[in-house]
């Protein structure tokens, strides 16, 4: 029965390590006192922003950190801790939990890892204010777009006050 639980531990373990090593961004909460209500409002959230949301026993997250390198991480390891992993935009975590903890205070960030780089809830937070890549790229197209647009309109007036004089 012993040998069971050791090979669930540490298929629990690898687990863990495949995530952290996958993940581009990594968010770990203290979801303590959250209703069931919430934390599903919060899952169904987190879904939709294509965010992988789990709870592991701490020990386990330990033990796949020190794996990968990511020892620093093992200090924010205290009491019930959620994780929540994107493997495509990086920030995506940090924004949806912050955004649903300014509504719900018992919701607490406790730290982050973007792109190996891990960070205390104050980085995270400030990580958090940062626009997701698709709003960036669409920025940088219109800022691209106005000047061009601009010297199109230009370009047509000229034309016009040529053929009309």
């Amino acid at each position: 029965m012993e040998n069971k639980n050791r090979v669930i531990k540490e298929a629990k373990v690898a687990e863990i390590k495949e995530k952290l090593s996958k993940a581009q961004g990594v968010v770990l909460a203290n979801y303590q006192g959250l209703t069931v209500e919430e934390d599903t409002e919060l899952r169904k959230k987190l879904r939709e922003a294509g965010v992988e949301y789990k709870v592991y026993k701490n020990t386990m997250v330990t033990l796949a950190a020190k794996e990968v390198g990511l020892d620093g991480v093992i200090s924010y390891l205290e009491g019930p801790v959620s994780m929540a992993f994107s493997y495509d935009d990086a920030t995506a975590p940090a924004r949806v939990l912050n955004d649903f903890a300014k509504d719900h205070k018992k919701l607490e960030l406790k730290a982050g890892i973007v792109e190996n780089q891990i960070y205390g809830a104050e980085q995270i937070k400030a990580i958090a204010s940062i626009p997701s890549r698709e709003v960036l790229i669409s920025k940088l197209l219109g800022s691209f777009k106005a000047p061009l647009s601009n010297l199109a309109y230009l370009l047509n007036a000229i034309s016009e006050k040529k053929e009309n004089a």
